[in-house]
């Protein structure tokens, strides 16, 4: 319960959800699909069915709703809450999964299904939100996307696409470093890193200000440091 609270408050203030008390690890679909990981308290089927029914994205629902499907044959309670998320999930697909599995009668063998589809629709997900990136930088290359359309979509991409800490932070990083990328749309950047989760900005920071020296860096890490050490004092870095 004191879990699917802390899940309920996380969405109520836009924040990704962690494995962790630390928060330092960000829960991702794979997590959530892969059945040899202890997923500690997310085992339990509450908060499961909080991200089932409420996650933003449909990657994350789906997942969730995925792995809850084994537990809901468990007894009538969770049977119940299991069919609760299918009534009320925002999601179309959480609701065509949780109809599925329950008009089989929870059989075994569509619940494995169901796993190896919603595995595959993270991966084809996925790229698709990459394949837009990628477009959308060559648009900004090309003249045909203002910086500041290109840098809103950007970390909405990043985030409807639940693209993974190493993979965000690894684009921003090579947008940062550029010679090519005009320093406007660096610091644009710097004035939305906030968008993303602690863990990843404050990884992105770090990485950045270690970086090699350059002259074209030089403003980028001087902001990089005030933005550090304002985390650091427990101050808002926006």
């Amino acid at each position: 319960m004191r879990l699917a609270m802390q899940v309920k408050e996380g969405y109520r203030r836009k924040e990704p959800l962690f494995t962790d008390e630390k928060r330092r690890r960000i829960l991702m679909p794979e997590h959530l699909l892969n059945r040899d990981l202890d997923l500690e308290s997310f085992e339990d089927p509450l908060p499961l069915a909080l991200v089932a029914a409420r996650d933003p994205e449909g990657a994350m629902a789906l997942s969730a709703a995925t792995r809850l499907s084994p537990k809901a044959c468990g007894g009538n309670l969770i049977r119940g809450v299991y069919s609760i998320v299918g009534e009320t999930t925002r999601h179309d697909e959480v609701s065509k999964c949780v109809n599925l599995i329950t008009e089989s009668a929870f059989d075994p063998d569509v619940i494995h299904r169901v796993h190896s589809h919603v595995a595959d629709y993270v991966v084809r997900a996925r790229k698709a939100y990459s394949e837009a990136l990628r477009a959308n930088l060559r648009a900004l290359m090309d003249g045909d996307l203002t910086p500041r359309k290109f840098v809103r979509d950007f970390f909405e991409l990043t985030e409807a696409g639940n693209l993974r800490f190493e993979i965000r932070k690894k684009l921003v990083n090579s947008l940062l470093l550029s010679k090519t990328v005009r320093p406007g749309i660096k610091f644009l950047f710097l004035e939305n890193l906030h968008y993303f989760p602690e863990p990843v900005y404050v990884a992105i920071i770090e990485e950045i200000i270690a970086a090699p020296e350059a002259t074209h860096l030089d403003p980028i890490k001087e902001e990089l440091r005030w933005m550090l050490g304002m985390h650091r004092e427990g101050k808002s870095i926006h």
